[in-house]
């Protein structure tokens, strides 16, 4: 396994996004997209690096570690826009760098789930595109989705009591769809509906591996069944995978079992 690390992507608006390409021994290995977690406020292209990336890299994946704009500094759609220009990005760079690019794969983790399951879910949508890193010639879909303990429901997770918007400390939701600190409220939530993953799974949509923990105090469980249930009932591929006594970004999930499975699991969906 070698590392290739700060590729510049793309320039937007003055911030500079690079990636790193964590390749698998294997010059024929498929190459899955990583989007990392951190509330969309926190982390970069380096988080999960050692702990996860790398050791999913030695299974025979090739994975490419990117960075994003953070919410606090970017609203909401850039994050996905980013992610968009990456996997664009990497189609017109793939045969340069022997990387296989035609089926492309997106795993993320937390937040980083959730803006890779939109990307993956909003194929054709003029909005959600945006033209980061340009190559507008070249395609943003992927063709397979590992979503590690993400939201699936933004209105849902947005939708607190006050008594739970007084007792919960983060306002992720908020801080992405440019709140402020409104960290609940119907208005939230409404802001939040038409950015459900639930509205958008259609038959059409790429294979999806879920990953949950059934301790997750902060993304609930119920969110990575409601994905599975709609994806399935949709005519959709989907795999739900539920780990025991696992709670959010749990080191279970980093689990040489886990990862031989998430490995395996993109090999034969990616080929």
């Amino acid at each position: 396994m070698s590392v290739e690390t700060d590729l510049l992507y793309a320039d937007a608006g003055g911030v500079r996004l690079r990636l790193d390409i964590h390749r698998s021994a294997d010059p024929a290995a498929p190459v899955v997209v990583y989007a990392h977690g951190g509330g969309w406020t926190r982390g970069d292209r380096r988080t999960d690096g050692t702990t996860r990336v790398a050791p999913l890299a030695a299974c025979g994946v090739t994975v490419v570690a990117v960075d994003y704009r953070l919410a606090l500094d970017a609203a909401f759609p850039r994050q996905l826009h980013d992610l968009k220009g990456a996997v664009r990005w990497l189609r017109a760079n793939g045969e340069r760098l022997g990387l296989r690019t035609e089926r492309l794969g997106v795993w993320g983790a937390s937040a980083g789930a959730y803006l890779g399951s939109l990307l993956a879910l909003s194929e054709g949508d003029s909005a959600l595109e945006g033209d980061v890193g340009g190559n507008l010639d070249r395609s943003s879909a992927v063709q397979a989705v590992v979503h590690w303990f993400g939201q699936a429901d933004l209105a849902a997770t947005a939708g607190r009591t006050a008594l739970e918007a007084r007792l919960l400390p983060f306002h992720f939701e908020a801080d992405l769809l440019g709140a402020g600190g409104e960290g609940s409220g119907p208005g939230l939530a409404e802001r939040a509906r038409g950015l459900s993953l639930l509205a958008r799974v259609s038959a059409q949509a790429p294979p999806f591996l879920i990953a949950h923990g059934d301790r997750d105090r902060i993304v609930p469980p119920a969110e990575g069944l409601a994905l599975h249930d709609a994806l399935s009932r949709a005519g959709g591929s989907s795999r739900l995978e539920l780990l025991g006594g696992a709670g959010h970004e749990d080191p279970l999930f980093d689990a040489p079992a886990n990862l031989a499975l998430t490995a395996a699991w993109l090999r034969a969906v990616l080929g």
